[in-house]
């Protein structure tokens, strides 16, 4: 097989080319992402043709996405929206049999109740947010895209928050922010930590969802398959990892600190992206366990203690650069991106 992956050098791209190289049936992958790396084509989903490196490809992965910077949605619009837009295309140009994308918990609709939703449940996302914006919009897009693409697979994982050790520094100056320090994360270290009624999220640590995502590819499945592991995460359940006392605050309280702290660029992320989190259903995986044959292999409790301990050591690299220097895409010629 040959797969080509979009995004390739990001926290989920970086799982799931480890589990499609672990595949014997998986002869090359083709890895995609907007700065040149080793073993890496130099392409940006927004302005490159993407048709010639696309064809003759068994399955192309759409993992690229770009979440910064927060404070121009125009630009994460034209990175994430227009460019999957471009990707979506290029595949059914290029006569590519299956497309994975990678949506998100994010795109479905707020629920008011703590019961499981299936894949079927609407996903209008929540409208406060660029993320959940987009990735709402997109699933509308792909709904008219299947209807005149009838014998591309089409594939939508919708996972919840998506954790490793090696992404744990790049995750924190993209939703924390530089000036918040990861060695606060330290069993012990930490007395209190505010209890948010309300707040409580699904997650699923990379490997397991890269997991997910090459069992998408090599398998006859399409549609739409919710991906997270147990248990569901609440405030409680991360002061009893640290080891300290959860004391409970009002969500008026944290949202208006948050909205200060937006205004005054202490942190990246909005405030409309933590309402956006507090409204968040809860999912049902029984599709991909059902029909992927899937089953996370780390709880929450090991996942989350994981990205803890990178957050303190300071694992992994700092974000790309938006506008990095890039190749010429005739580096394929070359053997760039050959199967390690």
């Amino acid at each position: 097989m040959r797969i080509v992956v979009t995004g390739a050098t990001g926290n989920i791209g970086t799982g799931v080319v480890r589990a499609l190289g672990a595949d014997p049936q998986v002869e090359t992958i083709v890895q995609l992402a907007r700065r040149p790396a080793d073993g890496v084509v130099a392409a940006d989903v927004e302005r490159d043709d993407l048709v010639p490196l696309f064809r003759g490809a068994d399955a192309v992965v759409h993992l690229a996405w770009l979440f910064q910077p927060a404070r121009r949605p125009e630009r994460t619009w034209r990175a994430n929206v227009l460019g999957s837009m471009r990707v979506f295309e290029a595949a059914a140009t290029a006569g590519v049999p299956k497309l994975v994308y990678t949506s998100s918990i994010g795109a479905y609709s707020p629920r008011e109740d703590e019961e499981p939703v299936t894949e079927d449940w609407p996903t209008h996302g929540w409208p406060g947010a660029a993320y959940t914006r987009e990735k709402a919009y997109l699933e509308r897009y792909l709904d008219a895209f299947e209807a005149r693409h009838p014998d591309l697979a089409v594939v939508r994982m919708r996972p919840g928050f998506v954790f490793q050790r090696s992404a744990a520094t790049e995750q924190r100056r993209l939703f924390a922010g530089p000036f918040v320090p990861g060695s606060l994360v330290r069993p012990g270290l930490l007395p209190v930590l505010p209890d948010i009624p309300g707040l409580r999220f699904q997650i699923v640590h990379t490997d397991d969802l890269a997991d997910a995502v090459h069992r998408a590819v090599t398998r006859p499945v399409r549609g739409a398959f919710n991906i997270a592991t147990g248990p569901v995460v609440d405030p409680r359940f991360a002061a009893d990892l640290l080891g300290a006392r959860p004391i409970p605050l009002p969500v008026a309280v944290v949202r208006a600190a948050v909205d200060a702290a937006w205004r005054l660029h202490a942190i990246p992320a909005t405030p409309g992206l933590f309402d956006a989190v507090m409204r968040l259903p809860t999912m049902d995986t029984s599709r991909a366990e059902s029909e992927l044959d899937w089953r996370p292999q780390r709880d929450a409790a090991s996942t989350l203690k994981e990205f803890f301990a990178g957050l303190r050591t300071g694992a992994g690299a700092d974000t790309a650069p938006l506008a990095p220097d890039r190749h010429r895409l005739h580096e394929l010629a070359t053997g760039v991106g050959r199967k390690p």
